[in-house]
């Protein structure tokens, strides 16, 4: 039986969740079941369009959902904090014969203080021994850095977004 990792994607740059989802394409290759929930995200886009149609077709093996309600700036609403604690408890419901959860933007969640770092410390580890899970977004609590096997912090060196260039369909969303 495989070791489950738990891996970070933090960092100001570009790539979080484009990493994520290139595991998630990886495991889905190797016919693993996977649970990808995105806690922030709400709007549509190329990744969740496909997520969602493949997830329609093959529910044996991709559970996904776009539980967020937007980009928290400030503080959390009373709305915010309730789909926060939904996406959490959908987590821990799904969880159940998944090589790979992937918990998208859990760590701005957690840095804005919307659900209880000691809620997620306690899924990774009571995680399935060869479950892995991957937590992405920016700011990640130092508290998760002894939970984790691998941490990567994407660095924005450039971006074409300075420079004028709007965001691309099929590149950024």
């Amino acid at each position: 039986m495989a070791q489950g990792l738990v891996l970070i994607n933090t960092g100001c740059g570009k790539g979080k969740t484009t990493a994520a989802l290139g595991t998630v394409l990886r495991a889905l290759g190797h016919g693993h079941r996977v649970v990808f929930l995105q806690f922030i995200k709400s709007q549509a886009t190329g990744e969740s369009r496909f997520l969602e149609s493949y997830a329609a077709e093959h529910p044996d093996k991709l559970f996904y959902s776009r539980l967020g309600l937007g980009f928290v700036r400030d503080k959390a609403s009373e709305k915010d904090l309730a789909k926060a604690s939904e996406a959490m408890a959908t987590a821990e419901k799904e969880r159940d014969n998944a090589r790979l959860v992937v918990l998208d933007e859990i760590n701005i969640v957690l840095d804005k203080g919307m659900i209880p770092i000691e809620r997620v410390k306690e899924f990774i580890k009571t995680k399935p021994t060869d479950q892995s899970i991957i937590l992405t977004g920016r700011n990640c609590p130092k508290e998760l850095y002894d939970l984790a096997h691998t941490i990567t912090e994407m660095t924005d060196i450039k971006h074409a977004y300075r420079e004028g260039i709007k965001a691309q369909r099929g590149v950024d969303f």
